[in-house]
């Protein structure tokens, strides 16, 4: 059984403003960004165990990969994995779901801080 959850999204914006707003969500999460390259669109960053006063119980690290689309298109890869105490990938003894919240709560927190479509 895999931990490791991957997910990829469309979202009708320009990848610059995607690669923002995936940062506040990560500081939205309470994650601390571990490496981004805003020109190759990629983010790390590592959740602890509680996150927003919740405690999942495994720390959790998420990688993502920005890539723009056309017509100011951008399609978001994520995924999200537990670690151990050390910050290496955990292949066992994971807590069942924590990986599925963290990436959930991520893609909640990205959408909210996209821009609202314009009402043209």
């Amino acid at each position: 059984m895999s931990f490791t959850i991957r997910e990829t999204k469309t979202y009708q914006h320009p990848s610059k403003t995607v690669y923002q707003a995936s940062l506040g969500a990560i500081e939205g999460l309470e994650g601390k960004v571990l490496s981004e390259d805003a020109e190759a669109g990629q983010i790390q960053a590592k959740f602890d165990k509680k996150i927003l006063g919740k405690v999942l119980g495994d720390r959790t690290q998420i990688e993502l990969k920005i890539d723009s689309g056309s017509l100011g298109e951008s399609t978001v890869s994520i995924e999200v994995y537990p670690l151990d105490p050390v910050g290496r990938k955990l292949m066992f003894g994971a807590r069942k779901g924590v990986s599925r919240t963290v990436a959930t709560w991520f893609i909640a927190h990205l959408e909210h801080r996209l821009p609202k479509e314009s009402q043209a």
